[in-house]
């Protein structure tokens, strides 16, 4: 399996002009990661998901610790990201995608002309079923984004390490989540008048799912929509089978999670309606501005040029 997954890396970049895969994109893991995922009880290849969060400009790598669970490993500050909150609709709009997306070795890039890059995945069986287009939405360095996620150099070798660790473990995909902010209560109540709100209700279902459990949602499609945790009725016989624009089948959560994700979704629920009730402002329109950085580099990039 190792030796499938390498070649799938190294096969995987697209830009001929390229770097020799085996230079930034086999560079090891620094002692001090190695360090902290000791610390916090995980394995070097042990699997990782990762969330993107547009407004706070933050990129998470969570790492699947020793007890089974996910753990947050590092936050990464996000160089760019370009378009505004919401879903990417169409190619060239300049909007950087939100929605739920798997990451294989064959979606790696070593050779990318961004010092090093993977491909989200866009358009996925959610967006496809909209209508949605665009192609080569990309995580990758050099700090200049027009639709991608762009990361400082340093920092996407040092994701591109740890997922490829975890391809090596027998990880065969991992999850990224893109969100256009932290689906908190508070959040999501600010947010309450944006025209993107039904599709970050669904959204932040799948984020409960992930927030009550740190287990990877099972993500599906169907009617256009997103299922998490579905599995077939305990009176069936017949696997679950979804088509991204028919009908949903008969499902039920998956009970390993019913529990804890019913109890956070009521939860949640009422926080934001009390957030309601109390009159939390909401967040004006962006008025037209393009993307974002986080502000820690931004302060250093300040910095560079005085």
């Amino acid at each position: 399996m190792s030796a499938a997954v390498a070649a799938a890396i190294t096969l995987a970049g697209c830009d001929p002009d390229g770097i020799a895969p085996n230079s930034r994109s086999q560079a090891p893991l620094s002692e001090k990661m190695l360090a902290e995922i000791k610390a916090k009880h995980m394995d070097k290849d042990s699997p990782i998901l990762s969330r993107i969060f547009k407004e706070e400009a933050e990129m998470e790598i969570w790492k699947k610790n020793r007890d089974g669970k996910f753990a947050l490993l590092k936050t990464y500050p996000i160089c760019r990201w370009s378009g505004d909150l919401g879903p990417k609709k169409k190619e060239g709009d300049r909007q950087a995608p939100e929605g739920f997306y798997t990451i294989t070795p064959a979606q790696m890039n070593p050779n990318s002309n961004y010092f090093l890059a993977f491909n989200t995945g866009y358009p996925n069986a959610y967006d496809r079923s909209w209508g949605y287009t665009g192609s080569e939405l990309m995580v990758h360095g050099d700090c200049s984004s027009r639709g991608c996620y762009a990361m400082t150099d340093e920092q996407i070798q040092e994701i591109y390490a740890l997922a490829r660790e975890s391809f090596f473990g027998g990880q065969n995909a991992f999850q990224l989540e893109a969100f256009p902010f932290h689906m908190t209560a508070l959040n999501m109540a600010k947010h309450r008048n944006n025209s993107n709100f039904a599709f970050w209700k669904m959204l932040k279902e799948g984020y409960d799912h992930f927030e009550a459990t740190k287990q990877e949602p099972k993500v599906a499609v169907c009617e256009k929509r997103y299922v998490f945790d579905a599995v077939a009725p305990a009176n069936s016989s017949e696997p679950l089978s979804f088509d991204a624009t028919g009908q949903c089948p008969a499902y039920e959560l998956d009970k390993n999670v019913t529990d804890a994700v019913l109890d956070r979704r009521r939860h949640e629920q009422y926080q934001m309606a009390e957030y309601i009730a109390r009159g939390v402002p909401v967040v004006p329109a962006r008025n037209g501005v393009d993307g974002g950085m986080n502000p820690v580099l931004r302060t250093r990039e300040v910095r560079a040029k005085y």
